[in-house]
């Protein structure tokens, strides 16, 4: 019997873009509750890591701010929950399910941008080559997203008047409408996603 204390194994390190990333996803909350006011020292104990550790993966707060935004703009996770919706013949049900994935995107990233703005943070000016790569990404972004969308929909394609792929074009402009452009007109209630999808579906006209 050995009665030597076992020793305790160290947790493997994580690698720089590991650190980053979860730097990052322990730092998002803080910035929508703090803007650009948040500290270092709160970024340091929400990931719970040394205040230091912050340092060796970011040159400085500003770009952790940028990382950050990178994240929170990234449509993969978007992507995910699209593909993860259970498919049925159920319409309504699937856009539905899709509205929901993408106005969770669309808050998340607009509460965001909404605090670091807020607060008075402004990125840098890109030069005309970022610019056009940062155009785009989203134009990528925006393709991947519409097709995510119009695979939901092709199992119910012989029910459509149109292609699944004209169909979610639409339905993605009408639900980033609702969730953004609204309220910058003044709207104080977007429509519910019902409402959305009743209207999308047989339009505005009473039945």
């Amino acid at each position: 019997m050995n009665d030597q204390p076992a020793r305790r194994r160290r947790a493997p390190a994580m690698s720089p873009e590991d650190r980053r990333e979860a730097i990052a996803e322990a730092t998002l909350p803080l910035l929508v509750e703090h803007g650009i006011n948040v500290t270092t020292s709160q970024i340091a104990e929400a990931a719970g890591i040394a205040e230091g550790t912050v340092f060796r993966v970011f040159k400085d707060k500003h770009e952790l701010l940028g990382y950050c935004v990178h994240t929170a703009l990234r449509v993969e996770p978007l992507l995910e929950a699209l593909q993860a919706i259970p498919r049925t013949s159920d319409l309504e049900a699937l856009l539905r399910a899709a509205a929901d994935a993408m106005g969770d995107h669309f808050r998340r990233s607009g509460a965001l941008m909404h605090a670091l703005a807020a607060s008075g943070w402004r990125p840098e000016r890109p030069s005309p080559d970022e610019e056009q790569q940062w155009h785009q990404r989203r134009l990528e972004q925006a393709r991947l997203t519409t097709q995510a969308v119009a695979d939901l929909l092709a199992p119910e394609a012989d029910r459509l008047r149109v292609a699944p792929r004209t169909v979610a074009g639409m339905f993605l402009g009408l639900v980033f409408t609702d969730q953004m452009g609204r309220r910058a007109f003044g709207e104080t209630a977007p429509a519910s996603t019902d409402e959305l999808i009743d209207v999308f579906l047989h339009g505005v006209l009473a039945r």
